[in-house]
């Protein structure tokens, strides 16, 4: 078994970002307060639960995208990076837009969100234009060995 240690790795990855999520949604619900006069942002246990499948659907892509054959690791990469861009670019960018929640947004979560959106488009763009078929010509660099007059990879 060759990828074994690549397998696991990856394993380890998808469990390591599952932890460390479920950790920032703890957070969310310990620092959240009951009382709206206290200013501070209280998430129901539901948005919490549609945070958490929402984060999902990228920390399953990780093994997904390692595990999946060609035609069903493109479909599920675009719909995927489609419904990622969709919620992610509308809780951006809508409602500093419309007024929703504590006008201004704040810069840093303009940010990331900018950094997100543009990588879920740029992983729609990838498995769009993804072939599955195998280049006749190698991407590894080809080394010369001058005193064989050959070539090796």
């Amino acid at each position: 078994m060759p990828y074994a240690k690549e397998r696991l790795s990856l394993l380890w990855i998808f469990a390591l970002l599952n932890y460390l999520y479920a950790d920032v949604v703890a957070l969310f619900a310990i620092v959240g307060s009951t009382n709206p006069a206290d200013g501070a942002p209280h998430l129901t246990q539901w948005a919490l639960l549609g945070s958490a499948v929402l984060m999902e659907i990228p920390i399953a892509m990780i093994l997904a995208c390692r595990l999946l054959p060609f035609r069903a690791n493109r479909l599920v990469n675009i719909i995927a990076g489609s419904v990622m861009t969709v919620v992610n670019g509308f809780l951006t960018f809508v409602p500093p837009l419309v007024g929703w929640g504590r006008p201004p947004a704040f810069p840093e979560y303009l940010f990331f969100g900018t950094i997100e959106t543009v990588a879920t488009l740029v992983i729609i763009w990838q498995a769009w234009t993804w072939s599955g078929v195998k280049p006749e010509i190698s991407s590894e660099r080809i080394v010369r060995q001058p005193e064989a007059g050959t070539t090796s990879s």
